[in-house]
């Protein structure tokens, strides 16, 4: 599967930035995508995930509240709404997905993944 993000770019703290991830192909039987990030100084960590079979997401505590994921079928896309945005947000956020649906949110910890996006940069000034 490929994955092609886009939407990242410079913003201030307190604003809002919407990613996409547009996927080629899913698995007929279910999946997992999701976002993960990689922050200066940090180690990457897993942001939030959807289930493609019941639409169950799944967020980290820093990012409960702020961000929200869904996904298009018809268009294989997902997408992760960011809001409130604080310098801490800053990093490299990279899509990724499992072709499996039954991890829940311990697929927040994985630190490998079946297919990653290139990545695309989210910047916040404060």
């Amino acid at each position: 599967v490929q994955l092609v993000e886009s939407g990242g770019g410079l913003v201030q703290s307190g604003g809002s930035l919407r990613l996409s991830c547009a996927a080629s192909k899913f698995s007929r039987n279910g999946y997992t995508i999701g976002w993960t990030r990689q922050s200066p100084g940090k180690e990457r960590e897993g942001v939030s995930c959807i289930v493609s079979t019941d639409g169950t997401t799944y967020y980290a505590d820093a990012v409960k509240g702020r961000f929200t994921i869904s996904m298009d079928n018809a268009k294989n896309t997902v997408y992760l709404e960011m809001k409130d945005l604080i310098p801490e947000d800053t990093g490299v956020y990279y899509c990724a997905a499992d072709p499996f649906n039954n991890v829940g949110a311990n697929w927040l910890k994985m630190l490998s993944h079946s297919s990653w996006g290139q990545g695309t940069q989210v910047t916040v000034s404060s």
